[in-house]
């Protein structure tokens, strides 16, 4: 399936860890989203994000590797700027910050793919997320009149 998907992950404790080209990177403990596309299939590219033993290529591979994902929400679909839309209106919760410029970010002009939420309630931020995804209208056109 091509698309969308978003990840949520828990950094249990505060870590300096090596990100890339970004160099070193101060992470908070707490709950993590990032957001990606896969046009090749979201199952083999979050099935690749998640293996232990693996040659680290994408941002998230370097913070995965600290962090647990608790939780993977995929949108199907074809339009790779849905991966943009969707970075944005996580960034439109309340409390979520841009922990990383450029995080996941490379290909496009979002200033962040990775939005922190602090050391809150995963499940909350979940169901926040969840409901901020499904209210895109991109993902989920309203209909015209006779559609």
């Amino acid at each position: 399936m091509k698309g969308s998907y978003c990840i949520l992950a828990h950094l249990p404790e505060d870590a300096r860890i090596r990100v890339g080209a970004l160099g070193q990177v101060a992470f908070s403990r707490g709950v993590y989203a990032y957001v990606g596309s896969a046009q090749g299939g979201i199952e083999a590219r979050v099935g690749r994000h998640r293996k232990v033993a693996k040659r680290k290529r994408w941002h998230i591979d370097y913070l995965l590797a600290k962090a647990e994902v608790f939780s993977v929400i995929a949108v199907p679909g074809h339009d790779k700027s849905v991966e943009c839309r969707i970075a944005q209106a996580l960034l439109g919760i309340s409390g979520a910050l841009t922990p990383v410029s450029r995080f996941g970010a490379s290909d496009c002009r979002c200033a962040s793919h990775l939005v922190y939420f602090g050391d809150v309630d995963p499940e909350m931020v979940a169901e926040d997320i969840t409901m901020a995804i499904t209210m895109l209208r991109c993902i989920y056109p309203e209909r015209t009149q006779g559609g």
